[in-house]
Formats: structure tokens, C-alpha cells, sequence
């Protein structure tokens, strides 16, 4: 009794903060051999599905030219309906499939899958996200460099684009840079130096999109884990949630984690900018602001 009581306490005193997509190894080791559950990996350096190994039965997703559009000028525009469905088929989805999604990044790859399946209407209740991501499978399960075999074509049915989850640039244009629309807050996901402008990295511009705050969705995340909605909390205090929100970072990935951190801590309107500073950063024509402030030189006045 004294155990089940001091174990009672134990869970009164720690921080409830287990958003309910995520799950650890024991979720997943307890269902790998249900047939409706497709497991897909999408690694930093996809060769290391292969090098390395992965989890028994799961699908390689290459980040890139599976999660975005390739042919696009910016590759990690979003992918169409229609290529993004086929490419759910390839994997073997069904409507009634349940996903686990995993990485190796703290989540923020699995982030953009899991926000790609939310953009085009997959039902949400059933796609789930290893936290911990190949860390905290290989801590207690073996991984295996034994190919997958070929799924059987699956044949999940998508929906249009949701347009209450995405903004084009002339919208962040018009609301941010032009007329500041007080309700609308532009979120910049990135390292701090590549939003000052000290690193340039996957752009030709330095610095940031005039009026982006700089919250960088990595530091919510420790050990390829999640942390504490307080922390999570702390880290986004400066934004309302009353507010609209416009994510971006450089490459679609970061942006997909600031999206799940956000939905997660209750904010209700959050979009994310498509194409994002891998767009924004190599047009030559757009305004940029170096500098840790927001709007700073003409922007400021």
C-alpha cells in the first residue's frame, strides 16, 4: 500500500506534459506486429536507414524528396496532394492505417511528416511520434539493417490542402512587413545566428524576415526528447495565443516543430510559411533585417 501510495505521489509531483501524439519505445514494442501500423523512419542522413539500421519493419522517408516538391524551385515547397497520396500509397497507408512516425533530429523531421498528414486531411488520432526517436528505441530494443520489404501498395484517400494551416509570402508580406497587422504574430524557427544573419546558410540573403521573432524550436527539445510543457511554456511566453501565428525556417523542418510545440501548448491558428526562408532568403527583391531585433534601419522608423 505505502508503494502504491509514495508511486501515487510521484505522478501528482511530476510535470504532466506528454503531448498525446507522442509515445515511447514500449507503446511502439507492444504494437510492431499489429498489420495496420506502418512505422516510418525519416533520418538526418538518410543512408544511415541502411548503415546504421532501422526499426524492424519501418519505411525509409527521404526528407527531402519525399516531403517536399521537387520540382519546385524551392524543393521544400509543400509536395501536391496528388504526389504526397502516392507517396502515402507507396508506403503502404490505408485510411484506417495508424502511423508511428520517428527520427533521429528530436522530432523536428518527424515533425514535418506529421504536419503534411494534418495539412491534407489524414485523421490525426492515428499517427503517433516516437519521442525519443532512435535513441530511445536503441536503448532497450535492437535496430536492423535487414531491407523491408516492399509494402503492399496501400490506397489512402487525401484531401485538398487545409488553408487555415498554410500562408504564401504576399500574405506574410502584406500582414507582417507592410501593414503590421496586430494579430498576427511572424515566428522565425531557426538558429539565432542564422536569424541575426551571422551563419547564411541555404539562402543567397542574410538575416530575417522583417518583424520575426526569433524562437528557436530546438531548444524545446533535450536528448531527442521533448520538454516540459512549463518549459515549453516559458520558451513561447512571448506570444499570445489569442494571436495568429506565421512559422517558418529555412529548410520546412524546424517550422513543423514550432507548429506541434505550439498546437500542443493550445494556440489555435498556426500556419506555416510554404517555402519558408529557403524562399523568402533567395528572392533578391524581399526585404531582410540583420540584427537580433525584429525591424531595425527603414523597418524601424
Amino acid at each position: 500500500m505505502n508503494k502504491i501510495i509514495a508511486m501515487l505521489l510521484l505522478c501528482l509531483a511530476s510535470p504532466v506534459w506528454a503531448a498525446d501524439f507522442l509515445v515511447d519505445a514500449d507503446w511502439l514494442s507492444e504494437r510492431i506486429d499489429d498489420d495496420k501500423l506502418v512505422i516510418l523512419e525519416v533520418r538526418y542522413h538518410p543512408h544511415r536507414f541502411y548503415t546504421v539500421g532501422h526499426i524492424p519493419g519501418a519505411i525509409q522517408v527521404q526528407r527531402f524528396k519525399d516531403l517536399g516538391d521537387n520540382q519546385a524551385a524551392t524543393l521544400m515547397r509543400f509536395p501536391s496532394r496528388q504526389v504526397f497520396e502516392q507517396t502515402l500509397r507507396s508506403w503502404g497507408v490505408n485510411d484506417d492505417s495508424t502511423l508511428l512516425l520517428y527520427d533521429d533530429s528530436s522530432t523536428a523531421l518527424a515533425a514535418r511528416l506529421y504536419y503534411l498528414l494534418e495539412l491534407y486531411g489524414f485523421n490525426m488520432a492515428q499517427v503517433k511520434i516516437l519521442n525519443g526517436g532512435t535513441l530511445d528505441w536503441a536503448a532497450f530494443e535492437e535496430l536492423t539493417q535487414e531491407p523491408t520489404p516492399t509494402p503492399t501498395p496501400g490506397t489512402v484517400t487525401l484531401k485538398e490542402a487545409n488553408p487555415a494551416l498554410f500562408v504564401e509570402w504576399p500574405q506574410v508580406y502584406d500582414d507582417v512587413v507592410s501593414r503590421r497587422d496586430p494579430a498576427v504574430v511572424l515566428l522565425d524557427a531557426r538558429p539565432k545566428d542564422m536569424y541575426t544573419g551571422a551563419v547564411i546558410r541555404h539562402s543567397i540573403m542574410a538575416g530575417h524576415i522583417p518583424g520575426a521573432i526569433n524562437v528557436v524550436s530546438l531548444d524545446g527539445t533535450s536528448s531527442q526528447k521533448w520538454k516540459s510543457d512549463a518549459e515549453l511554456a516559458a520558451m513561447y511566453q512571448t506570444i499570445p495565443k489569442d494571436k495568429r501565428v506565421y512559422a517558418y525556417c529555412h529548410d520546412g523542418f524546424r517550422m513543423g516543430l514550432a507548429y506541434l510545440q505550439l498546437k500542443h501548448l493550445g494556440y489555435t491558428d498556426v500556419r506555416l510559411y510554404n517555402g519558408g526562408w529557403s524562399h523568402w532568403g533567395n528572392q533578391l527583391t524581399l526585404p531582410v533585417v540583420e540584427g537580433e531585433q525584429p525591424y531595425s534601419g527603414d523597418f524601424d522608423l
